[in-house]
């Protein structure tokens, strides 16, 4: 037979751990969102034979400056919501030659406004799983 104190110490632990458990998914996880908000209209305003001031209105400063490649700027949006597994992100990467756009590239651009803290349903307050 156990002793009383162990039994019981087992209690506490199981009921320990339940609770910890339960706790785990009321953690608040804050939204994250970083680099140039890529709408996918002003995106498609992006022409070959731009200036490179053309560009920075329409898009902004670069996120990404590469000291070493001076004609190619980096566009990145990247945004997470506190709960959801992905985050999405999204990238326009604009190549220059002789100061003014020679090819871009881009990759998961939005249609329209990309998804921002806001613009989403809210989050479950006790999400599952």
């Amino acid at each position: 037979m156990r002793p009383a104190h162990f039994v019981s110490a087992l209690r506490l632990a199981a009921a320990l751990a339940a609770l910890s458990a339960l706790l785990a998914g009321c953690v608040y996880r804050m939204d994250i969102q970083q680099g140039n908000y890529l709408d996918g209209h002003t995106v498609r305003q992006l022409k070959v034979g731009m200036t490179r001031v053309q560009v920075r209105y329409l898009l902004g400063t670069p996120m990404i400056q590469d000291i070493f490649d001076t004609d190619r700027w980096d566009y990145v949006y990247y945004f997470k919501r506190g709960y959801v597994e992905r985050p999405i992100e999204s990238r326009v990467t604009v190549f220059f030659h002789d100061g003014k756009v020679s090819h871009f590239a881009l990759y998961n651009i939005p249609k329209g406004q990309p998804i921002a803290p806001g613009l989403l349903p809210s989050a479950k307050k006790f999400p599952v799983g």
